[in-house]
């Protein structure tokens, strides 16, 4: 197996993030699964720097796009363009024609420009003029969102949060962590990071993540608690039935049985077990539980009620 290739990732990884270790797991898990991922935090907390490092230790191409309220579609997947010499439109590509791309402050950019990436996270093409043209393999889109902030700011439609394998939402370090950070920005010490994985080991990687054996009892487990999420009196869960407006989609399952076996990888498993469930179901679920007036008056949280979920269904 290659599982030491991902501990060489993160001691790379290591050299320039201190700590934020479920967000540096869920990107791994989403290379490996082609699953695009939704970072949430304040600014300040190290996901675009994280990002980028993870771009230089695999060997694959990177851009960043910076979200902005006077973005236009064209300036994410290009345009057609007039050729003066030569008397003919032809096409120009836009920055999403690579293998990682950071869409950063995704929410500082209206609906127009926001729908320019559903095509391509889904059909994995992008439609310029009459033209249609595939992206590189393998393409992840790793965009990040500010929650704070309301003015400037366009909440990303359902249609295209559900398109995000994983919601994952980054908090502040420990004090260790912070002095640590502290420590190594002021420090003059120049530091490189190595490559130590390539599209090849990837492809590898991936086949390796395929044959990870997860039980029929667990599968069914998975397609239980999505299902709570739309039906939760079925499963007497009655007093949060009011709380949710709309469950997750059948994505959240696709996406649940694609991560529990790349997350059992990680930890160094050929099979999956409960905890590997429990480690992502809240990162899959929380962005596409839809929440009624009634819970937000009530201030409930989707982790609060994934929580209860977990706690009702009993573990095969």
């Amino acid at each position: 197996m290659l599982n030491s290739k991902i501990e060489e990732i993160k001691i790379e990884l290591s050299k320039v993030i201190v700590g934020q270790n479920e967000m540096i797991d869920a990107l791994l898990i989403g290379l490996f699964t082609n699953g695009h991922i939704l970072l949430e935090g304040v600014p300040g907390l190290a996901k675009t720097t994280t990002v980028k490092a993870l771009a230089d230790i695999i060997n694959l191409n990177f851009k960043r796009v910076q979200f902005t309220p006077d973005l236009l579609p064209s300036d994410i997947i290009g345009a057609q363009i007039y050729d003066m010499k030569t008397g003919e439109f032809k096409i120009k590509k836009g920055p999403i024609f690579t293998n990682l791309l950071l869409a950063d402050e995704i929410n500082r950019a209206p609906a127009k420009v926001q729908s320019a990436l559903l095509e391509v996270m889904q059909e994995r093409q992008v439609t310029i003029a009459e033209d249609s043209f595939k992206v590189d393999s393998p393409f992840l889109v790793l965009a990040t969102q500010n929650p704070i902030e309301q003015e400037g700011a366009y909440t990303l439609p359902e249609a295209q949060l559900d398109r995000f394998m994983f919601k994952i939402v980054v908090g502040y370090n420990t004090k260790e962590e912070e002095f640590e950070i502290a420590k190594r920005v002021t420090s003059t010490q120049n530091i490189s990071l190595n490559k130590v994985l390539d599209k090849e080991t990837l492809a590898s990687i991936k086949e390796e993540i395929s044959k990870v054996h997860i039980d029929e009892e667990l599968e069914k487990y998975i397609v239980d608690i999505v299902c709570a999420t739309r039906e939760p009196k079925e499963y007497g869960l009655e007093e949060i039935a009011d709380y949710i407006q709309f469950g997750a989609s059948p994505r959240a399952t696709i996406d649940m049985f694609k991560a529990v076996k790349a997350m059992a990888y990680i930890r160094g498993n050929d099979y999956v077990s409960p905890i590997d469930i429990a480690l992502v179901v809240k990162a899959i679920l929380r962005h596409r539980i839809i929440l009624s007036y009634e819970a937000e008056a009530m201030q409930k949280t989707t982790d609060e009620l994934i929580q209860k979920i977990m706690e009702k269904i009993d573990i095969p």
